[in-house]
């Protein structure tokens, strides 16, 4: 059952428009910054990536305090930041979240790079803030795309952590239904082979990635269960690289629920094969016409 209208009713709807507002949302990998990337560059619109948003406005400081902590551990670094001598900042990208996701960091042995789990999870409950505030200034950017730059075309590439600071289920969801009643919400739906690849690719170079609370909670416990590790001994690549595939499949109904209540869905595949943004817009109107209404 929908829980909102969307934005765009029809196909019809939707060509017609002469402001289009799309916000992407699924797995990381499956090509959402790709088509942003794509359509700011060749069709003129306007790309807001709330990853970038929660790096910049909403834990920018909390990064860059990060790197001045870690520099204050060096004699000569140390000695210039008490004078003001040198300038530390995050250099974060559309392209490079590299200064996120470190700060995020992974739990386990500090001699592998590992956070304690009581700081780790300070810090995931910073991003679920951060992810929540930057994904309802959404209509607001909206506005500020058009009034201040000219922009009628507006597209959020969201995190893929989205459907984790969401109830999906829940028709008064304060995110969902602000960015439903702005946006045409819309699913890059992953196939087993995608999921595959995505998990080889993460094997080959884990990353920090946010976690919701109580599933985050079960698979720390269940891991130091499995492995009878103590919190300062676990491997923190290992830890993240034996969650992904359970987060994968925790998240996979919670991305299905938010299209079936809250928008529309498109395949990864169908994803892949856009050449330019015409062919966007006709894979939005196919998506609009095989929709539930």
């Amino acid at each position: 059952m929908r829980l909102a209208p969307l934005l765009y009713p029809s196909s019809a709807a939707w060509r017609a428009c002469t402001r289009k507002r799309v916000l992407m949302f699924g797995m990381s990998g499956l090509g959402k910054t790709h088509v942003a990337a794509m359509l700011r560059g060749r069709a003129g619109w306007f790309h807001y990536s709330v990853d970038y948003r929660i790096g910049t406005r909403y834990m920018g400081e909390l990064i860059a305090d990060n790197f001045k902590r870690e520099a204050m551990k060096v004699p000569l670094l140390r000695e210039l930041l008490m004078t003001d001598s040198v300038h530390i900042a995050s250099n974060i990208t559309f392209q490079n979240l590299a200064p996120l996701s470190t700060y995020l960091g992974k739990p386990g042995d500090p001699a592998r790079g590992g956070l304690p789990f009581a700081e780790y999870r300070k810090r995931q409950d910073q991003h679920r803030e951060a992810e929540i505030a930057a994904l309802l200034d959404t209509p607001r950017f909206v506005a500020r795309a058009e009034d201040i730059y000219g922009y009628r075309h507006f597209i959020c590439d969201s995190g893929g952590s989205i459907c984790e600071v969401v109830a999906p289920e829940d028709p008064q969801d304060p995110v969902l239904s602000v960015l439903a009643q702005n946006l045409l919400m819309v699913w890059i739906e992953g196939s087993e082979a995608h999921t595959a690849e995505l998990i080889r690719r993460f094997d080959r170079a884990p990353k920090p990635m946010y976690y919701q609370p109580a599933f985050l909670t079960r698979a720390w416990e269940d891991y130091r269960t499995e492995t009878g590790a103590a919190e300062a001994a676990v491997d923190p690549d290992a830890f993240v690289r034996w969650t992904y595939a359970r987060a994968l499949a925790h998240r996979q109904p919670r991305y299905a629920a938010m299209a079936r209540h809250w928008g529309i869905s498109v395949t990864a595949d169908e994803v892949a094969a856009l050449q330019s943004p015409e062919d966007f817009d006709d894979l939005i109107a196919r998506a609009l016409d095989r929709a539930d209404p």
